[in-house]
This record gives C-alpha cells, sequence and structure tokens, in this order.
C-alpha cells in the first residue's frame, strides 16, 4: 500500500537538501523563528509538483498510478475531501471523470503540513534552532 505521509516526507527532504542551508546559525540568520521558515516552506511547496503536484495539478504524471495510489487511501481522501470542504458535486464529478490526479493532489496538499513537521523532525530543526546562543562563560 502507498505511504503518502513516508512518501512525503522523503520528497520534502530531497528539496531541502537541494535548496536550503540548514546550518543552524544560517538558519537563526535567515528566519526570525522556526515558524517562519515552516511557513516559507509550506508556501513553497504548496505548488510544488514534486512534492504535492498542486502547481501542475499533478504530481504522478500518470491516470493510472494516481488512481492506485488513491485507492489504497480512501479514508485518507475522505478526511482530505472533508478538511478541505469540497461538496459532493465537485467530488462526484471529479470521480465521474476519473481525475485521479486531482484525488492525488488533493491528499498530498492536505498532508502537506504534517509531512513538512515530519521531515523538519528528521533534520533535527526544532523551534530551540532558532532561539540565540549566547556565550556564557563558566563560572569557576
Amino acid at each position: 500500500m502507498y505511504n503518502y505521509l513516508q512518501a512525503m516526507t522523503s520528497d520534502i527532504l530531497d528539496y531541502i537538501d537541494s535548496e536550503y542551508n540548514i546550518d543552524p546559525e544560517h538558519l537563526r540568520s535567515e528566519y526570525s523563528d522556526y515558524d517562519d521558515f515552516r511557513d516559507q516552506l509550506n508556501d513553497e511547496l504548496w505548488t510544488c509538483d514534486s512534492v504535492t503536484g498542486n502547481g501542475s495539478g499533478s504530481y504522478t504524471f500518470s491516470r493510472a498510478r494516481a488512481k492506485v495510489y488513491v485507492t489504497n487511501n480512501v479514508d485518507l481522501l475522505k478526511d482530505a475531501l472533508h478538511e478541505f470542504d469540497e461538496g459532493a458535486a465537485s467530488v462526484a464529478e471529479h470521480f465521474l471523470s476519473e481525475d485521479w490526479e486531482y484525488f492525488d493532489v488533493t491528499i498530498r496538499c492536505y498532508l502537506l503540513g504534517q509531512a513538512i513537521d515530519k521531515a523538519l523532525e528528521e533534520l533535527n530543526i526544532y523551534p530551540e534552532t532558532f532561539e540565540q546562543v549566547e556565550d556564557e562563560e563558566e563560572e569557576g
């Protein structure tokens, strides 16, 4: 069964590796805090085809592959459609036109925040990473 969260986390790790300097000092100099960095990632990845597919409308560029991913994760699709308040008529239209890539992208957008959090955790980037380190003299 296709694991969306695992696949997306891997894609995000690849993206961060190619696009960001995650040295803690650099992060502190570029971003005001963890939320600032996380929000920047979310904004960029929301339309990134290599993570959500939302830029072009497809992550897989394969209706057949998207169908497999989606049909193996119907409960996740239900949650995503509910979260984004998709109406029954819209869902029916996409289903009847076999627009599996639409459903695939919907799931990816729904999970984006969770996948970013998981990727940052794997990289050991936490809110504390953005706290300024003060030099303290040892008392003796």
